[in-house]
């Protein structure tokens, strides 16, 4: 059982974009953040990335042995050496299909509490899409306490690049987030997934370091025009995407050069935010960006070129930009263990207000 009041949670969160592990320990009573803790990343070797990515778009009864290897000794060296109360551990989104076969998260919470000798909260998202919900984005009601921790007054939104770029509205006047009109989630389409795969496909490189491909190259108007054509931009949220969703993406710059087609997929991920933004119940004073395309400065730069309002990277509230997730799952896990919700109509589109997640004792 749970202690009352503030308790140490430690979070795990792997991203589609197959970078490595974050772990982050955060002070909350799973309403309010007292105070952030130490972090560890732990990135993926080459092997190990490989392997995951060849474990992409595969459900529970295929042949995932090596991948579940994969996340259980990434996570369980990224976890340990925490003093916490409890750990809250996502794993490896491999396939997300919420109006199909479901969502799944490969990883094994059981065995995690038994390795780090701590309770842990896992499988978040299920239960909200078995509810009618898209099981996706979960962040947002760690966003709102995070909205109220920088001591905002007036709606904000928090947007994650990570493989896929996710957009949280918050009005941080309203009592909690689960009150009417306080958050608006959903996800504005791909950011860093079909980059890093380009980069990976052309180049022999995980990621676009600094922007600096990008930069070398100019935005193909016909190319974004078609990806902008795309139907999803026309859907209400909440609504959410598939790391591989957007795989058009790859053959519309397949003819440009590598500098051209970064550059324009920068411009893709940028303009989706745009077209995301027209959805939200008004216009926020303030864009935080958190995930790793805020180290891009060519798709930051273009951001700020787009969207009529501040945009700035977390840190500039003092906020942790790598680990942001992490500590989000740290939160959710301390609600998931307190019966509190972790999801809303207005963040995932479920039926009513659902807490998500299983807890495994050591």
């Amino acid at each position: 059982m749970l202690k009352t009041g503030m308790v140490t949670a430690l979070g795990a969160m792997s991203g589609t974009s197959l970078d490595g592990v974050d772990a982050a320990l955060i002070v909350t009573d799973g309403e309010r953040i007292k105070s952030f803790g130490d972090s560890r990343y732990r990135p993926y070797s080459d092997a190990e990335r490989a392997t995951l990515r060849g474990a992409l778009g595969k459900w529970p009864g295929d042949d995932l042995g090596e991948a579940l290897a994969v996340i259980q000794n990434a996570h369980e060296e990224a976890m340990s050496g925490f003093d916490a109360d409890i750990a809250g551990f996502h794993g490896q989104t491999l396939a997300h299909e919420p109006s199909g076969r479901g969502t799944h998260q490969l990883g094994d919470g059981a065995a995690l509490a038994t390795a780090l000798g701590l309770p842990v909260v896992w499988d978040f998202r299920s239960s909200d899409v078995r509810l009618g919900g898209q099981g996706a984005p979960l962040a947002p009601f760690f966003h709102f306490a995070c909205a109220k921790h920088i001591g905002a007054t007036d709606p904000v939104a928090f947007l994650n690049l990570g493989g896929v770029g996710n957009l949280t509205w918050v009005d941080p006047c309203k009592p909690g987030p689960e009150a009417d009109g306080a958050l608006l989630a959903f996800d504005t389409g791909p950011a860093n997934a079909p980059l890093n795969d380009l980069m990976q496909e052309r180049c022999g490189l995980p990621f676009d370091e600094n922007g600096a491909l990008a930069r070398k190259g100019q935005v193909v108007d016909g190319a974004l025009e078609l990806f902008l054509d795309e139907a999803y931009f026309l859907k209400i949220p909440p609504k959410s995407l598939d790391r591989d969703d957007f795989s058009l993406m790859l053959d519309l710059v397949r003819e440009l050069s590598d500098a051209d087609a970064a550059a324009t997929m920068c411009a893709m991920a940028a303009s989706a935010v745009m077209r995301g933004m027209e959805h939200c119940p008004s216009p926020p004073s303030a864009v935080y960006v958190t995930g790793g395309g805020r180290h891009n400065p060519v798709m930051m730069e273009m951001l700020r070129v787009a969207l009529d309002c501040v945009v700035e990277p977390v840190e500039a509230v003092g906020l942790d930009g790598d680990m942001l997730e992490a500590q989000a799952f740290a939160f959710l896990a301390v609600r998931v263990a307190r019966g509190l919700p972790t999801s809303s109509p207005s963040t995932t589109g479920v039926r009513a207000l659902v807490g998500g997640g299983e807890i495994s004792t050591p």
